[in-house]
Parts: C-alpha cells; sequence; structure tokens
C-alpha cells in the first residue's frame, strides 16, 4: 500500500534531468540513516510524498506513529486497536488505516494528525488500498470497497466473485496509480485481478499461487503482478506473473526467506527477505537478472544473528529517493531504515597512495572508479589533502578517470605526519555519490621537549612550580602541561596551555598533595613531531601524634618526656592526611642499656577525619623509657598514593 503521484514524479524528474544537463554534476546523496521506533510491532507503512512523511501501523499497540525522511516521529496516533493496513488518498490530503478490531476504517488528515472520520465496514478489515478514490479492502478472505464520492458513504462488501481465497497468511491488495482501474487480490492460494472501473468488483482473470506469498504489487505498466515467495523448490525470490492470464513470467531471485515486494513509479523492484546472514533489502531495475543495490542490515541485537526485515516492511518515497524498511532485532526492537539512492548503482573508490614519504616531497596517488555500469572515461573527481595545517581538508587539483575508471595524481605534501588524500565522485543520473581515501605518514623533525622536577620528593602541600623547555619548531610554539594525580578518584587534569616565552618555557604550579605525574604535551606542527614527556614527582603526608593520660613533661637530657605512673595506659592520637581505606603505622621502640630496640609494631585505620587513637598497655614497672611514633607506608598503609612518611618520635617514661 503507497501513493505515488505519478504527474509529480515526472515533473521532478524532468526538471532534475535538465539540470544535470547543464551542470554536469549530481547533487551528493544523502547517507542512509536508522531511528529506533517505540512500536510492539509493525502491519503496514505508507509514504506521503507531498508532506514527507511516512506512516506505520502498530496493529499490537494500537497506534499508528508518523515519521519525517530521516526517520524522526512528528506524530502518535493512538487508540486504534489492531490498525493494520494503511492507504493513502490521490491528493495526499489523507491517510486511511484498518482498524480490524473496530470493524471500521478511519481517515486522518495528513496536515494535523487528526483523525476527522470513522466508517463501519462490518467485518474485519485488514489490507487497503485506494483505487480511483475509492478504498478497497479485504475482510476474512473476501473484499470490500468504502465509496466516499457520494454525499454519503457506502459500504459494498462480497466482491471476490467465485475466487477461492484462503490460507492461514490473510489477503493481499495491490494497485498502481499509473494503472486506472485495475485491483490484484491474493492470498496463501489464490490470485486475481480485478477490474474495479465500474460500480464494483468485476473478474478478469483468476489463478493460484505460493502458499508463502507475503507480499502483492502490480507494475506501473500493468503488465505483470508480483508476489514474494518463499517455495525452495522453484528458488526463492520474488515472483512474476502476467496481469492479463497469470502465466509465469520471468521473477527476481533473492535469498531466504522472501517476505515483501514494493515496486516504484518507474518500476524499479524492491524485495525483502527475512535473513540473519545474507542481505535484506534488494533492489533490482525492471526485468535484470542480478540485483542493482542490496542492503545487509546490521545486528543490534543479543544474538549472532542481524536484524531482519519485518514481512512487507518496505516502501518508496515517491520521487525514488529513498526506499524505507522496518527490522526488528531479536530484542523486539523495530528500527526505521532509511535508504538513500536505492534507484542508482554504488560505485566503489579506492584511492592508494605511499605509506610513507618525506615532506615537500613530490608522491603520486593512483585510484579507481568501478560500478556495473562503467562510469563514462573523463568523469571528474574532487580530490582533498588533509593534514595538521589543513584539518579541514584543501581542495587540489580536480582529476579525470580513464577508460578502465582509473586515475592518478601527483602532489607535495607541504605538511608532515598523517597526511589524507581523499577523491570524491559526485554522481549522476545512474550512480550514487561515494568517496575513497587514503594516508600518508609523511615524516617530520623531531623536537626537544623537557621538564624540571622528575624524581623529586616534597613536603605535604608544597607548591611546586614545574616548567617545560620546548626546542627548535616551525609554527607551533604551545605546549600543555597536565597534572595526573596518583589515585583514581582524581582525574587527568589540564593546568595550561599557552605559547612558550621567548626562551622556550612554559611553566605550571602544581599542590603536591599526592605523588604526581605532570606531563609536557607538544601537539606538533607541520614540520615538527609531536613530543610528550613526564615528570614524576612526590608528596609525603602530613602527620602528627599527640600523646595523653600523662600527669607531666619533663626533660632527660636534651629530650622532652611525658611521665606516666607505672599503671597509667598512654593515649597516642595520630593525625593523618585522610584517603580512603588508609591505616597509619605505629611503631614502639624500648629504651634499654644505652640503645633503642623495637618492641612492637601495627596497623590502625583512620576515621574519615584522619584520626587513629591508639592505646597502649602500661608496663606496672617504673624506669621503663620507650617512644612511639606514626607513619604512612607506601602500599602497606593501604594506598599507592603517597610517598612514605615518618612522623616524629614521642618519647614516654614511667614511674612510680
Amino acid at each position: 500500500m503507497r501513493r505515488r503521484s505519478i504527474a509529480v514524479a515526472t515533473t521532478l524528474a524532468v526538471a532534475l534531468g535538465s539540470v544535470a544537463l547543464e551542470v554536469g554534476t549530481a547533487v551528493p546523496a544523502v547517507a542512509d540513516s536508522a531511528k529506533t521506533l517505540g512500536v510492539k510491532s509493525v502491519a503496514d507503512m505508507v509514504v506521503d510524498g507531498a508532506h514527507r512523511r511516512v506512516y506505520i501501523s502498530d496493529p499490537t499497540g494500537g497506534k499508528i506513529v508518523v515519521t519525517d525522511y530521516t526517520g524522526v516521529v512528528q506524530a502518535t496516533l493512538t487508540g486504534l486497536s489492531g490498525v493494520s493496513g494503511l492507504a493513502l488518498s490521490a491528493d495526499s490530503g489523507h491517510v486511511y488505516a484498518a482498524v480490524k478490531n473496530g470493524y471500521r476504517i478511519v481517515s486522518v488528515d495528513t496536515s494535523t494528525y487528526t483523525q476527522t472520520a470513522s466508517y463501519s465496514v462490518g467485518g474485519p478489515p485488514g489490507d487497503l488500498e485506494v483505487v480511483d478514490g475509492r478504498v478497497w479492502f479485504t475482510y476474512n478472505t473476501d473484499i470490500g470497497v468504502l465509496d466516499l464520492s457520494g454525499p454519503e458513504p457506502v459500504v459494498h462488501r462480497g466482491q471476490r466473485g467465485d475466487v477461492d481465497f484462503y490460507g492461514a497468511f490473510g489477503m493481499f491488495l495491490a494497485s498502481d496509480p499509473a494503472v486506472p482501474g485495475v485491483l490484484v487480490a491474493g492470498n496463501g492460494g489464490a490470485l486475481a485481478v480485478y477490474d474495479v472501473s465500474g460500480d464494483g468488483a468485476s473478474l478478469r482473470v483468476k489463478g493460484s499461487m505460493d502458499t508463502s506469498v507475503r507480499q502483492l504489487d502490480l507494475t506501473p505498466d500493468g503488465s505483470r503482478v508480483l508476489t514474494s515467495w518463499g517455495d525452495p523448490d522453484r528458488g526463492y525470490g520474488i515472483g512474476a506473473y502476467s496481469a492479463t492470464d497469470l502465466s509465469t513470467a520471468a521473477g527476481y531471485p533473492i535469498d531466504p526467506y522472501p517476505n515483501a515486494v514494493r515496486v516504484a513509479p518507474d518500476g524499479t523492484v524492491a524485495g525483502g527477505s527475512e535473513s540473519w546472514y545474507e542481505p535484506d533489502v534488494h533492489v533490482y531495475r525492471p526485468d535484470a537478472a542480478s540485483p542493482l543495490r542490496e542492503w545487509d542490515f546490521p545486528n543490534t541485537g543479543d544474538s549472532s544473528g542481524a536484524d531482519t526485515l519485518v514481512e512487507g516492511a518496505l516502501a518508496w518515497a515517491p520521487d525514488e529517493s529513498r526506499l524505507f524498511a522496518v527490522s526488528v532485532n531479536t530484542a523486539s526492537t523495530y528500527t526505521l531504515r532509511v535508504l538513500t539512492d536505492p534507484t542508482k548503482e554504488l560505485p566503489t573508490l579506492t584511492v592508494a597512495a605511499p605509506a610513507t614519504s618525506d615532506r615537500a616531497k613530490k608522491l603520486t596517488v593512483t585510484g579507481k572508479l568501478t560500478s556495473k555500469t562503467p562510469v563514462p572515461a573523463g568523469t571528474s573527481l574532487k580530490v582533498t589533502r588533509t593534514d595538521v595545517e589543513s584539518p579541514t581538508g584543501k581542495a587540489l587539483t580536480t582529476v579525470t578517470t580513464k577508460a578502465d575508471g582509473g586515475f592518478s595524481f601527483t602532489d607535495t605534501p607541504p605538511a608532515g605526519g598523517k597526511v589524507t588524500y581523499r577523491a570524491s565522485y559526485a554522481g549522476d543520473t545512474a550512480h550514487s555519490s561515494t568517496t575513497g581515501s587514503d594516508t600518508v605518514t609523511v615524516a617530520r623533525r623531531a623536537t626537544a621537549l623537557t621538564l624540571t622536577n622528575n624524581g623529586k620528593m616534597y613536603s605535604y602541600g608544597t607548591d611546586v612550580t614545574f616548567t617545560a623547555h620546548l626546542g627548535t619548531t616551525y609554527k607551533n610554539r604551545a605546549v600543555a602541561i597536565y597534572a595526573d594525580p596518583f589515585g583514581s578518584d582524581k582525574p587527568k587534569k589540564l593546568l595550561r596551555t599557552a605559547k612558550v616565552n621567548s626562551k622556550g618555557n612554559l611553566s605550571a604550579t602544581v599542590d603536591m598533595t599526592r605523588d604526581t605525574t605532570v606531563s609536557a604535551v607538544f601537539t606538533g606542527d607541520g614540520r615538527y613531531a609531536g613530543k610528550t614527556v613526564n615528570s614524576t614527582a612526590y608528596a609525603h603526608v602530613k602527620v602528627s601524634t599527640t600523646v595523653s593520660k600523662h600527669y607531666k613533661t619533663g626533660r632527660i637530657g636534651s629530650t622532652t618526656y611525658s611521665y606516666f605512673h607505672k599503671n597509667t595506659d598512654p593515649v597516642f592520637t595520630t593525625t593523618m592526611t585522610y584517603y580512603k581505606g588508609r591505616k597509619q603505622r605505629l611503631q614502639v621502640q624500648v629504651y634499654y642499656q644505652g640503645r633503642w630496640y623495637d618492641s612492637a609494631s601495627g596497623y590502625f585505620a583512620l576515621a574519615t577525619n584522619g584520626r587513629s587513637a591508639v592505646s597502649l598497655e602500661a608496663p606496672g614497672t617504673s624506669g621503663v623509657r620507650a617512644r612511639v611514633r606514626s607513619s604512612y607506608i607506601n602500599s602497606s598503609s593501604g594506598d599507592t598514593v603517597n610517598s612514605t612518611t615518618h612522623g616524629a618520635w614521642k618519647y614516654i617514661t614511667f614511674t612510680g
């Protein structure tokens, strides 16, 4: 079901053809696109070329989704339980929709997307076709017509005649605006052609067809009826029958399993197939034995098989510039795919450049433009060069193809680094636009770049200046300086980016609260290669320890001691720079016969405020001297973001 405007299509074709002759080029094609649809099923699709809209029916969701030509949803019509077939009026003013569960056909205004009428048809309507202003519909295994030409709508049912329609796949209708007064009907076992130019349907010819047919269409010249079939004995493909006597004609072979067929106003045939591992959409020129274009949908689901075409979900834009298809993946996600330039061959454009080259040295780039239908010799190709000095591309001399499609050109790259040569073909009336490219690595000189303070250690919180020095370059004198503190919770940060001073220097300051890797980056220019240097500097933690529960302080020699009664447990409270999961190491030494000996040590977790209090058991004996200190030990303290730091010793003694 679709609406074509032959007069408009012909006018556009003539106009575009004349423009092409005058300017000698064609407008490059818009790229294929895909947009997901918020639907639960898809029954039919119709294209309104006048308003550039696509209508898609969702019987399970009870709605019609309206999109633009890029697949962006413009409107959603709800409350249409079981909506299936769609058809467009001759003037593109209304879309008719078969609401199966309501036994009605509704009319939707294409300018406002509002329902303007609802017509009861006395049975569950399925497929729809508009022929000469009347809306023909299927119901069960019969045909009816909704006539809106008079002052009141009139429904006539029972129009199938003596054709014995049957089958499990429902009934299908087909017509073509270029063939007035002709309606084709069929289902899984029977096929019929009717003359509907009079008051009812007059049977012209009837016959049988394959039971796996999923869709019908009529060619614009009225000579053939096309069907999708799935009989392996006859070969998978699009079947063709004479519209005069339904004798078998040459069809169009496609991969398993055929499930859609649509004919464009110019006779181009689009066939669909439900296939995980083969192409899904196949386009043939009239009477061609091999496809002009094929599309293989990607895999957007959760299985090894790719997305597949929904049964019957193909529709042409009236100007043949696009072919619309709906795919579904294994997660039941439906996607509207907009296939551009479907009536044009897609040429292959290859470009081959040397892998490496010296700067300012001439090099040769070759290539070839090939297609099933050869592109004429002398076809112009645009060539661009993209490099660090021309990041958006610089146009070079236009080149032309030889008789075999080959071409070549020379260029002297002024800048080094990655240099990309791209050739572009604009396309013509028979070929789609295409591009090809290749990249050359062009040698650049090395430059000197240094950075201070590598390997140095600093107290916690020290502001440290790192200075980068850049040597000789061509045009670029900018350097960027980054700081990357240790630990996953603090990302790398840009400190400064600027041109170096007259001495080639650029500085940035880092607050050293953690071990930090500082980087200086020169991105390069047309003659000197980029370079990055790193300087890793280290930072202590901030740590202090206080003593409590002593009764006095005093000196023993030149050292200050805290005095405890022999049965009092001293408490040591450590304050340290906090980090998640960090522990402080408490070390105890005892003084004996003029020397300090290790007595005990242990790791104790810091609270979120960075504090840790530890109580030591009193010796119960007077005259004991000891000392205690808290330390952060890289790795052993639970992290590696700072460098090992020892706090000051705290001295204690016990008396009677």
